[in-house]
């Protein structure tokens, strides 16, 4: 078994030696730090090539949500840490429940801060992080594993599939070596890290990158932000209190008093405060608005001016 691994591991990219930084640990700071940037640069051209898969994952993502499932990433190591990352980052972003978007790592909470390197073998722990979840086949899961392999995110995958979760994947091996059966794989390949093996630095990167794209697109086309601007956050602190003012006031042109006045009286609401002011209808018709236009504030404001 050991000597499988051994192999498999000796065949991926993300395991293989960099041409580029042979001699790195005989550079001085500027010249080490100048060959991470050029591999960097790198990544966004390996993503570009992986829009039509995103694209896919995406309408995949959407159709769950509207349809009151639910989107869990499931990792180990860094991967499963950028997972947990993307999904703790939704609520207060676009105002979503927290079941939303799940992240699981392999080795529970405890992984988050430490490396437990060895949970990623147990893969007879994925099917039972999921089931913990509640996930059922309205759900999509998302395994995330740079080196294409890792035995718990392929278990999970095989898990979601079982009880008919759609599943993607996202991984920095090439698609031809892609031997997992998902709906959508997104397959960047940014080429062998600068430090061998050390997955954390470009592999980590372009997943970071693909998780952002699918979630802030999926966020997108649920209404969840008017022109460019988040208008779901929740209020929950001092910073987001203010940054949903300032909101208001730069969407419709408002000063900051009557900005907070008008977020007063739309319950602390962005989306409704927004809709209250550019159609010049009151809450109760604003909400109508929201709730008829799906809460797309575009829409909503047409609906409410048409009510006004």
């Amino acid at each position: 078994m050991a000597k499988q691994v051994f192999d498999e591991i000796a065949k991926l990219i993300t395991e293989s030696r960099n041409p580029a930084s042979m001699d790195i640990d005989n550079r001085s700071i500027p010249e080490i730090l100048q060959i991470i940037n050029s591999e960097d640069k790198k990544i966004p051209f390996a993503i570009e090539k992986e829009i039509p898969y995103i694209v896919k994952a995406v309408e995949i993502v959407v159709q769950a949500f509207e349809q009151g499932g639910c989107l869990i990433y499931i990792g180990a190591g860094t991967s499963g840490r950028l997972g947990v990352l993307d999904a703790s980052e939704c609520p207060p972003t676009y105002g979503t429940p927290p079941e939303l978007v799940q992240g699981v790592i392999a080795g529970g909470y405890e992984a988050l801060v430490k490396a437990q390197e060895g949970s990623e073998d147990r893969e007879e722990d994925a099917p039972r992080d999921l089931m913990q979840r509640n996930l059922t086949s309205k759900d999509v899961v998302c395994g995330i594993a740079a080196s294409r392999r890792t035995p718990y995110v392929m278990a999970g995958v095989e898990y979601a599939r079982s009880i008919g979760a759609k599943t993607i994947y996202v991984t920095c091996t090439p698609r031809k070596e892609m031997n997992i059966e998902v709906d959508v794989a997104i397959c960047p390949v940014v080429g062998p890290e600068i430090v061998m093996g050390s997955t954390r630095m470009k592999s980590g990167t372009a997943q970071k990158l693909v998780l952002n794209m699918i979630t802030t697109t999926t966020m997108i086309r649920l209404g969840k932000v008017y022109e460019n601007m988040m208008v779901d956050l929740q209020m929950n602190s001092q910073k987001l209190e203010e940054r949903s003012k300032r909101t208001v006031m730069i969407i419709t042109g408002v000063n900051y008093d009557e900005a907070e006045k008008m977020m007063k009286q739309a319950n602390g609401h962005v989306k409704t405060a927004v809709v209250m002011i550019k159609a010049g209808v009151n809450r109760l018709v604003a909400e109508e608005a929201l709730r008829k236009a799906d809460g797309f504030v575009r829409q909503a404001i047409e609906i409410a001016k048409d009510k006004g």
